[in-house]
């Protein structure tokens, strides 16, 4: 007997002609092929992970994964089985199914009858606009922090269909990420005004009348750009709601920096006259004061590095790098090229005056007095037209200092770390000595700032290429070839040191002019391929939970391993030069000694006995010069410990997987 159930519903069911049925098959197979297509795709972006952890100790719910960490919700695959029991319109049977020991979990594509999914046309809309989530950074970020995401392959790319992104420049930015591109520049810029100075300047400065060790003493203070890992995490816990979480650093460490530079404006030609004349007992004192000035600008650059991920929108955060290198760079550039062409008497005379005259156009003490008050009224506009977005976020300094200390216990982490100490040693000698050795042998100090300023544009391109080369070559492999390179580029650097012209009564050459503009690019262009390298995989591998803190500690490692060598081996440079002081064969005139006579033979091998010796009338003769045998010694170490420990590290850690750069991962059996 028919069912009355089914006679109502054959009742209620219409009659469609033999063609209009035809059209309804046509339909659903275009459906059926369309919502195939969009299940492959899902399955294809889950496919790394589901493998991944289909035979490991612990388990993952897929949707629920990608429900919960994608930055907008994703809505659940109409083929997932959700396990409820509710019956389907169809007669369903599980396609494919992955589950791992632990948890209950599955990916199951489930068909009916005639090998359609659940669901329509309009839910599959709707599924593949909440899958553009996925494509964005935030959603990125999310995927590869979590222990779960293929840490055995690469990091996923941006695009899911492995598409470049459109590039675009600064004036392709909105009015207010741009402003704030502007306001990140200037920052930036204020930071290498002293920078220069310190690392620059004021060395070739005293370079003259001192020797090689007590510029090493002075070259301490650039330390806290090295250090500054170590109270970064108070930095960023430690602020006021009112203020701006940002501002309440960058405000008073840049009041104290104009008052100080003011200060020692007005110190400074006193202080290096007493340094001149008595290096010995005043370098450290002096070398203090320094310290303190760049101590404030590192804790700036602390502020102003967090703030700069806030400020500009996250599809421009890339910027913000593109900020620090234009402001630094320029701020250095005025600071050390610029300054010390315009402060030589010999520039100033050959291009600004028609009387000669002791002076340059520039003094120390009156640069840092302009740009004391220079950073007074930055900071009054900051603190006038700029309002920083309240945030009541606050972390806690013993969780950083925790997460700290739990990446430097990581095995892979002491091992580059110990890399990053020991890999500079072999160019140290070329890096600190070989321009104040040419200062020293009677190189032009405008000379000098003309081939940084020839050498400034190369950096630049350069730095473009290699940045464009790190995308294809493996970066650790690029960072081998550099090191290499740089070795060279050291011997290079001495060869020119030892081809010094004898007669330069008319002037430098302009042939030797032209080499040491060419030693000095292929110095620049390694040292930018190596810096730009490292880079690379230092973001390759930080954990994107623990970004800021875990790439800090690797470019302060970095930092590290190219300051604190330089002290020593200055120091050897003084140690191992050999020079004696000859009295002259004729007494001069009386007036013309500015020291007492000499009568006697001494050595002259530190830059005070030089300029004894040279005052009292007598001739100092060089018979072992320290730079070269410094500089041999650390290319020497420089091959030993890159052929029988660098290289092989550095390759092997090039091929590990994510996981073992992630503190989980590093837990897990």
């Amino acid at each position: 007997m028919p069912n009355p159930l089914d006679q109502t519903l054959f009742a209620q069911t219409p009659i469609v002609p033999r063609e209009g049925r035809e059209r309804d098959q046509q339909r659903r197979r275009r459906e059926e092929e369309e919502e195939e297509e969009t299940q492959e795709i899902e399955l294809g972006l889950l496919h790394s992970e589901a493998e991944d952890y289909a035979q490991g100790p612990t388990s993952l719910n897929i949707s629920e994964s990608f429900d919960q960490q994608s930055s907008a919700p994703l809505l659940p695959l109409h083929t997932l089985d959700t396990d409820s029991g509710s019956p389907s319109r169809h007669s369903m049977r599980p396609k494919n199914r992955i589950s791992t020991p632990n948890r209950t979990s599955s990916i199951s594509t489930e068909r009916g009858e005639n090998g359609h999914a659940g669901g329509n046309m309009n839910s599959h809309m709707e599924f593949r606009r909440k899958r553009q989530s996925l494509d964005g950074p935030t959603a990125v970020a999310h995927l590869m922090a979590r222990e779960s995401f293929s840490l055995d392959n690469e990091p996923p790319s941006l695009a899911l269909d492995g598409s470049s992104r459109t590039q675009h420049g600064i004036w392709d930015l909105s009015i207010k990420d741009r402003q704030n591109f502007i306001l990140l520049v200037l920052l930036y810029f204020l930071q290498g005004i002293p920078m220069g100075l310190a690392t620059g300047s004021v060395p070739f400065l005293l370079k003259p009348h001192l020797s090689y060790g007590q510029i090493g003493i002075f070259s301490l203070a650039s330390y806290p750009y090295s250090l500054k890992l170590l109270w970064s995490p108070i930095v960023d816990a430690i602020w006021s709601p009112k203020v701006g979480r940002r501002k309440s650093w960058i405000m008073p460490i840049q009041v104290l920096s104009g008052i100080g530079m003011i200060w020692l404006g007005t110190q400074v030609e006193a202080m290096m006259t007493t340094v001149k004349a008595d290096g010995a007992s005043v370098i450290w004192q002096f070398t203090w004061w320094w310290f303190f000035l760049v101590f404030l600008c590192a804790t700036q650059d602390i502020a102003v590095d967090g703030w700069a991920l806030t400020l500009l929108s996250q599809e421009n955060i890339s910027f913000a790098s593109t900020a620090q290198t234009v402001g630094l760079t320029a701020g250095q550039f005025l600071s050390y090229t610029v300054f010390l062409a315009f402060s030589a008497p010999d520039f100033a005379n050959r291009w600004f005056r028609t009387v000669p005259s002791t002076d340059g156009v520039m003094t120390l003490g009156g640069y840092l007095t302009f740009w004391g008050w220079v950073y007074l009224v930055a900071t009054l506009g900051l603190a006038i037209f700029k309002r920083e977005e309240k945030t009541f976020d606050k972390e806690g300094i013993a969780e950083v200092y925790k997460v700290m200390w739990g990446i430097l216990k990581l095995r892979n982490i002491q091992t580059i770390i110990i890399i990053h100490l020991i890999a500079k040693i072999g160019f140290q000698a070329n890096d600190g000595v070989t321009n104040l050795k040419l200062l020293d042998k009677g190189f032009p100090q405008e000379d000098l700032a003309l081939t940084v300023l020839i050498d400034f544009p190369f950096e630049i391109a350069l730095g473009y290429y290699v940045g464009k080369w790190s995308s294809y070559f493996s970066p650790l492999k690029l960072w081998c070839w550099a090191f290499i390179g740089r070795l060279v580029a050291a011997l290079v650097a001495q060869g020119t040191v030892m081809i010094f012209p004898s007669d330069i009564s008319h002037g430098i050459p302009y042939w030797y002019l032209f080499v040491v503009v060419g030693e000095n690019i292929l110095s620049t262009f390694m040292n930018t391929t190596m810096f730009v390298a490292i880079s690379a995989f230092h973001a390759k591998i930080a954990d994107p939970v623990i970004g800021g803190t875990y790439m800090t500690l690797l470019a302060t490692v970095s930092n590290l391993g190219g300051t604190f060598p330089k002290f020593f081996v200055l120091k050897l440079v003084d140690t191992f030069t050999a020079a004696t002081c000859f009295p002259p064969s004729t007494a001069p005139a009386a007036q013309d000694l500015k020291s007492e006579l000499v009568t006697a033979s001494f050595s002259c091998a530190l830059e005070a006995e030089r300029l004894r010796c040279k005052g009292g009338g007598g001739t100092c003769r060089v018979e072992r010069d320290g730079y070269y045998i410094t500089n041999i010694i650390c290319v020497i170490i420089g091959v030993a410990t890159f052929w029988s420990f660098i290289r092989p590290a550095m390759l092997k850690l090039q091929g590990l997987p994510l996981r073992a750069w992630r503190l989980a991962g590093a837990s897990a059996p």
